[in-house]
């Protein structure tokens, strides 16, 4: 399955598609509009469209698949799919490593997709105060590095075929990264269960954040070298009034910016937004890398999204739901389907 999520134990096939799940490995395999082959959907009417092809090319007339991959149920019930499924390889390594800067997890990156090419599959970054989170909050979870704390950290994974090839490729580049100081520490892991460790930490930073109070989540998607530039700013805005952290999937420019504070405060969240919306916008990002929009950010769809963009979306909308009965009030804030 060309999707891995951190959610994967609840999440189902339908949401995956209908809300363009990003996840894991994406930086490898790409996002659902290019390994969903084909989809069946019902209308707002009760028509049921049939576009189950499993075609890899198909260019007679409009791919009409691509306005419910994504759309959050508000054009039609996906209730079938065929999706592209690579072969699954048996050579899988993977390394916990430390970066003094965020400007090295960066340069990492550059060498990392140079040197290990064809065979890198994952690339997850997070901060020091992610890790203390999860150490704190997360059972089970271990420093990888002990005894101690570094700015930021780095997963990055390779899958292939050849387990000796693949492994003496991965080892070469961590040799080379830490010899030139990209890296100050690192760990391969020997093993299923010491891998399986190293992503309970990356996987369970939202369970920690839950557990350490309220928290204010932001789904980005930034330039990699603009990415990390919110954190430290919302840091100086927010000073010891919140926890400001940041972690996600820097192969593909997807920031997982969280706020964790005591408990919900109206003045903490009007030091927020529409701060981080702007800052995003004005950096010419995403406001929603692979989350949605929903209820709660419909209205912000303008930060990211002309007017004109959301015209012709509204125009869809009304034409394939004229009585607004799918999943309302989400995706498109409700002004633009009553102009």
């Amino acid at each position: 399955m060309p999707l891995d999520l951190g959610a994967k134990g609840s999440c189902q096939i339908g949401g995956n598609i209908s809300t363009n799940a990003g996840g894991l490995r994406l930086v490898r395999y790409g996002s659902l509009h290019g390994t969903v082959l084909g989809l069946e959907a019902v209308l707002a009417d009760g028509t049921i469209l049939d576009m189950l092809g499993t075609l890899r090319k198909d260019n007679t007339g409009y791919d009409l698949k691509h306005l419910f991959i994504g759309s959050e149920g508000s054009l039609g019930l996906i209730t079938k799919i065929s999706i592209l499924t690579p072969p699954k390889l048996s050579s899988v390594n993977l390394a916990f490593l430390a970066c003094s800067d965020y400007r090295s997890c960066q340069k990492l990156l550059l060498e990392a997709k140079r040197k290990l090419g064809e065979i890198l599959s994952a690339y997850e970054f997070l901060d020091a105060q992610s890790l203390d989170l999860a150490l704190k909050h997360l059972e089970g979870a271990r420093n990888p590095l002990p005894p101690l704390m570094h700015n930021f950290y780095v997963l990055i994974e390779t899958t292939g075929s050849d387990e000796t090839s693949d492994k003496q490729k991965l080892e070469a580049f961590l040799l080379d990264s830490l010899e030139s100081g990209l890296i100050s520490d690192g760990v391969l892991a020997q093993d299923i269960q010491q891998a399986s460790s190293f992503w309970h930490i990356r996987e369970g930073i939202p369970e920690a954040l839950l557990k350490a109070g309220g928290v204010y989540k932001y789904d980005l998607s930034l330039p990699v070298e603009k990415m990390y530039d919110i954190v430290e700013e919302m840091r100086t805005r927010l000073g010891s009034a919140a926890n400001v952290v940041g972690y996600g999937h820097l192969g593909d420019g997807n920031l997982h910016l969280n706020i964790s504070v005591p408990q919900y405060d109206n003045t903490i969240l009007a030091q927020i937004e529409p701060f981080v919306y702007e800052w995003t916008s004005k950096h010419h990002g995403s406001i929603s890398a692979e989350h949605g929009l929903g209820f709660t950010k419909a209205d912000k769809i303008y930060y990211s999204k002309s007017l004109e963009t959301v015209q012709l979306m509204a125009s869809i909308k009304k034409l394939m739901d004229p009585h607004g009965i799918l999943n309302p009030y989400k995706v498109l804030p409700p002004s633009s389907l009553t102009s």
